[in-house]
């Protein structure tokens, strides 16, 4: 079993001189249906309403086969409101509650129920960052860690949390509790700024010593993703597109990596030893399979990730 842990919201996008449109997003539950798509048992561990929003929620995610154990509450379901340029690329506004105590360990300190049978814990973004729930889910990473592969990305939204300072740390502690870690060359621009965000990953892929990352990949939009791991440092080109927008790129981007890692046994912390030792060679190709995701994303309108299908098509 994969879990996702993470925020998911409704994403009003809006359209040059069109009206809102509502769509179901959040960086965490994109990446759930991702993996799904790619044809992995995956459950979503999240907060929504039980509002009309909240129904769009879980019936995208039972559309797309995501399991989730988790009830909806009496609060409203987050919004985030997507602003595309005329070149299609998307700023955020939020109205948001995070919060997820039924991830908590049970009285005698156990992992909880929904994390016993997980390979892959996946979190990131807003949900990492924003109290309550970010502690919460660094509670629940810390839980999942002795038996899954953990992968992290901040997915930073400065919009909703603006203190670089404090991103900074979050993010850096999850960082040193994950196997695999995706940022974005803007993500690290803000964490870091006006250092090299490639020597920033760098770092992080040595900020835990023998327990810290075995992977860091940071994504460049047309410039390609590129990523640094004990053998070394690999990178590929962007496959050619005609972009309609962006949203959700990332997340695809995300699931596919994953995925990949899966398909190559590479999972559980059982393993961690032998991701560790991935090659170069093996590690572009993780970042070609991952490329190809983002770039069937960007071609279509939303967040809509490629099922698997699709991808091996590619």
């Amino acid at each position: 079993m994969l879990t996702v842990i993470g925020e998911t919201l409704i994403d009003e996008v809006v359209r040059p001189g069109q009206a809102a449109l509502p769509h179901v997003g959040g960086s965490p539950m994109n990446v759930a249906v991702g993996l799904a798509r790619l044809g992995h048992p995956v459950q979503f561990l999240g907060r929504f309403g039980r509002d009309a929003y909240g129904d769009m929620v879980a019936g995208h995610l039972r559309e797309n086969d995501v399991l989730v154990p988790v009830a909806p509450d009496a609060h409203p379901t987050s919004i985030a409101r997507a602003v595309l340029d005329e070149d299609g690329a998307a700023s955020y506004e939020f109205s948001l509650l995070w919060e997820l105590p039924k991830v908590a360990p049970t009285a005698d300190g156990a992992p909880n129920f929904m994390l016993a049978a997980t390979t892959v814990l996946h979190t990131g973004s807003i949900a990492t960052m924003l109290a309550p729930g970010a502690d919460q889910v660094f509670a629940a990473v810390l839980q999942a860690h002795p038996a899954a592969t953990i992968s992290y990305d901040p997915n930073c939204r400065p919009s909703i949390i603006t203190d670089a300072g404090y991103a900074r740390k979050q993010a850096e502690k999850f960082v040193k509790l994950a196997d695999v870690v995706k940022a974005s060359d803007e993500d690290l621009a803000w964490l870091y700024p006006g250092v090299d965000v490639l020597e920033s990953a760098r770092t992080w892929l040595a900020s835990g010593g023998e327990e810290g990352p075995a992977v860091v990949v940071v994504t460049r939009g047309a410039d390609g993703p590129w990523a640094v791991c004990a053998a070394g440092e690999a990178h590929c080109a962007v496959p050619p597109t005609k972009v309609v927008d962006t949203v959700g790129a990332g997340d695809s981007f995300m699931a596919a990596l994953l995925s990949a890692v899966v398909e190559r046994e590479l999972d559980g912390a059982q393993r961690r030893t032998a991701l560790r030792a991935i090659s170069c060679e093996q590690l572009e190709e993780l970042l070609r399979y991952a490329a190809r995701a983002a770039a069937i994303t960007v071609s279509r309108a939303g967040a809509n990730p490629p099922t698997r299908a699709e991808l091996l098509k590619g």
